[in-house]
């Protein structure tokens, strides 16, 4: 199961980020313009609330024209091709555009009004850029972007002006439009997406979104179309572009992952890089179910991990077996 190291190391020392060159070019300026004419009607995720984020905080997001950071700093608990030994460059953005009763982070997620106290301007995001690009660190990892990818544009153009020039992960629920995703196209250097669930009916009991499983493959597609085939992994296990796709096993199936994996299998690639998770607990409103109110058995991560092997999915990461469930 481990991943195959494949790509030789002088490859990755011409490697440059595709937004550095768009920044030449003045096509990072142009994107991040386009995109904030956006916020005027809001239509940035599949919610399409409409609402003038300039004026209200009435939208899905409950998010304004200004970024919500609720925290910064070398992540050492990424995947490894991301964390590596220098830790990835983390950026928690503030709320979440799903509602998921089991959030492990709900108090970051799901509390719009401390939420406000975190924003700041995209001047000081485009410093905490290159704050975590001064400690070391691989990339820079956005976490629940979303809802403000025309800040995070316009905080990376303001950035690669003073020198930001390691790669840029998108780390997402999966919950994302293609269209937005088609304006970071050369932007984003590596995609990191769930894919939290295999039916539209468990994401809207689980996560109040009714429409989930549609959008999230849609907007896989499109992650992979720009990423997922151009894989660029160094002799050091460090990934520089490409495409992780995260899937957290719940219990009882209630996430569908033996059918979620066969469709990033059949859909995308059996190549495709994918995280499988074991490290669910119950969180947040989640003893509220008792389908979710245990962690996942031994045999039902085996389970899965047989469908990855039978797949031949081989480079699949994965998460070791669960402790005190059989």
């Amino acid at each position: 199961m481990r991943q195959r190291w494949n790509k030789k190391h002088n490859e990755i020392e011409a490697f440059t980020p595709g937004y550095v060159e768009l920044n030449r070019n003045g096509e990072l300026s142009k994107r991040a313009d386009k995109l904030e004419r956006v916020l005027t009607e809001c239509t940035v995720c599949p919610h399409h609330c409409e609402v003038n984020r300039f004026e209200e905080y009435s939208g899905r997001c409950y998010s304004g024209a200004r970024p919500i950071v609720y925290s910064y700093s070398p992540h050492h608990g990424e995947e490894d091709p991301l964390s590596g030994w220098r830790g990835s460059g983390t950026i928690f953005m503030g709320i979440c555009n799903l509602r998921c009763v089991f959030c492990q982070n709900y108090t970051i997620s799901q509390r719009p009004r401390e939420a406000r106290n975190r924003e700041i301007s995209i001047p000081t995001l485009a410093s905490i850029m290159l704050s975590l690009q001064e400690q070391g660190c691989h990339n820079i990892n956005f976490v629940s972007p979303t809802h403000f990818v025309p800040q995070i544009v316009r905080a990376v153009e303001l950035a690669a002006q003073d020198g930001l020039n390691i790669p840029l992960v998108y780390n997402t629920n999966g919950y994302d439009t293609v269209e937005t995703l088609r304006q970071l196209d050369g932007i984003v250097d590596i995609y990191l997406p769930d894919l939290k669930y295999g039916d539209n009916d468990k994401a809207y009991k689980y996560s109040k979104i009714k429409d989930y499983v549609t959008h999230a493959c849609a907007a896989l597609r499109e992650m992979y179309r720009q990423v997922g085939n151009k894989t660029i992994v160094g002799d050091d296990g460090i990934m520089y572009r490409g495409m992780i796709i995260r899937h957290l096993m719940l219990p009882n199936e209630i996430s569908g992952s033996k059918e979620t994996i066969r469709w990033i299998a059949e859909n995308l690639s059996p190549d495709v890089y994918v995280s499988v998770m074991s490290q669910y607990h119950p969180a947040n409103k989640a003893f509220e179910y008792d389908e979710l109110s245990r962690g996942i058995s031994r045999k039902e991560y085996h389970e899965v991990i047989d469908e990855v092997r039978r797949l031949k999915m081989t480079n699949a990461l994965v998460q070791g077996e669960p402790v005190g469930y059989w």
